[in-house]
């Protein structure tokens, strides 16, 4: 059993951390963000209430925890103490106790909201920004001209009296909490392939969402970290531009669908459609049936999301650099009804074969997936509770994935409520 775990997207974001983090969260006593902003969207399902969070660690549901946005984060004061107060509303009290907030942590001004306009700036619409100011706050702490949040909590406005009782230097809380046989457990927002070292660069954020960024944006060393739960969904997404080997359809087609709200009136009707036209080899409808049964739309920005078959390329590169101990596998429930399922196993590039993750992102563009199929399976899997619950394509899918992507599974999802988990090997987990 672990004592502390890294929770790691292994692919573009969008993964289902928020889940994972959820149910690893019953038994941890600290949960900590450590990369990112508001950017981020994290949903948790708890009964029949839906959370959506921004900022705030998806722990803060939990009672009895203590849930710390780390230095390694951008805070955007405005959204914190809006997220504060949804809470509040539904009856949760928000002290110290609950949430702290590093003094260390950067803060996201007007003007860096403004300067990462998508609207006004070109190069925040190329990439595909969320348009938060996430960027510039960053920028702005590389090139030390940035406000730390112990700062910003000097001037005196409604807002730093509400947050001023919750900043803290949460290093010490942390290793303390460690020392003392605490389990901990760390968030990551975003996901491998949005590193901005590590990513698909430029097409990435502008923090590490990789494992290692769990350190330097909490102060703990690696020494003290016991495991590390990459998390995948069963196929593969992509939101905004850049490179996305497996894409079915193309970003264009996906971005004309519109949004959830523009999709939600017809939504029966898409789905039987695309269901139908997936099964008989359309591949862009293959994309639309995993977007509609995914519900794949941005927590954050209700952006469709670009949809492609689960890249096991791309999976082997993520768990490498993020060292993971295991992985879990999200929305395997997603697949059910497609007569043949794809995984990428590797690309073709510039005529030869290779393994290997392509790390040039012009030349990531241009290659070609290599794929091997596998029967699908038909019937609904939510209720599954074991592998023996589960079809025997569906568990060879699985079998199948470990194989690619050089990793074991631990934890496997069929479906967004926290009891909708199947665990597979609980070593390393708390």
């Amino acid at each position: 059993m672990a004592q502390t775990i890294i929770v790691v997207g292994g692919q573009w974001g969008d993964e289902g951390k928020g889940k994972i983090v959820d149910f690893l969260a019953e038994k941890a006593d600290i949960v900590v963000r450590y990369a990112g902003g508001n950017n981020a969207g994290h949903t948790v399902i708890v009964g029949d209430k839906k959370f959506k969070f921004h900022l705030i660690p998806s722990g803060i549901v939990h009672e009895n925890k203590l849930n710390i946005i780390g230095n390694g984060t951008v805070v955007d004061p405005e959204v914190l103490v809006s997220e504060i107060e949804d809470l509040e509303r539904v009856g949760f009290k928000i002290d110290e106790r609950r949430l702290v907030v590093s003094s260390s942590a950067h803060t996201i001004l007007p003007k860096h909201r403004e300067e990462d306009n998508p609207k006004k700036d070109v190069h925040a619409r190329k990439i595909g920004t969320t348009g938060r100011g996430i960027g510039p706050c960053y920028r702005d702490k590389v090139a030390r001209t940035g406000i730390r949040i112990s700062e910003f909590i000097e001037s005196d406005s409604e807002i730093t009296r509400k947050i001023r009782p919750l900043v803290k230097d949460t290093c010490f809380i942390i290793n303390e909490a460690i020392d003392q046989g605490k389990k901990v457990l760390f968030e990551g927002a975003q996901g491998t392939l949005l590193d901005i070292d590590h990513g698909t660069y430029p097409f990435v954020t502008s923090s590490n969402p990789t494992a290692g960024g769990a350190l330097t944006g909490t102060g703990v060393g690696p020494t003290k970290i016991d495991s590390v739960i990459g998390v995948f969904k069963a196929y593969t997404t992509r939101v905004g531009a850049g490179p996305f080997p497996t894409e079915l359809g193309t970003e264009d087609q996906t971005n004309a669908e519109g949004r959830w709200e523009d999709i939600e009136p017809v939504y029966k009707e898409a789905l039987k459609e695309a269901l139908e036209k997936a099964n008989e080899g359309d591949e862009y409808f293959q994309g639309k049936y995993m977007r509609l049964m995914g519900k794949e739309y941005g927590t954050t920005t209700g952006r469709p999301r670009r949809t492609g078959w689960f890249d096991g390329v791309a999976a082997r590169y993520a768990v490498m650099v993020n060292g993971m101990s295991a992985i879990a596998i999200m929305k395997l429930d997603v697949l059910q009804g497609l007569k043949k399922i794809k995984i990428c196993k590797a690309y073709e590039v510039d005529g030869k074969i290779t393994e290997n993750f392509v790390l040039d992102t012009k030349k990531l563009w241009e290659v070609k997936p290599i794929y091997e199929e596998m029967p699908g399976w038909d019937g609904d899997i939510s209720d599954a509770r074991s592998l023996e619950d589960l079809p025997e394509n569906a568990w060879n899918y699985l079998r199948r994935l470990e194989e690619i992507s050089n990793a074991k599974i631990a934890l496997v999802s069929v479906g967004p409520r926290r009891d909708q988990t199947i665990v597979i090997d609980d070593s390393v987990l708390f």
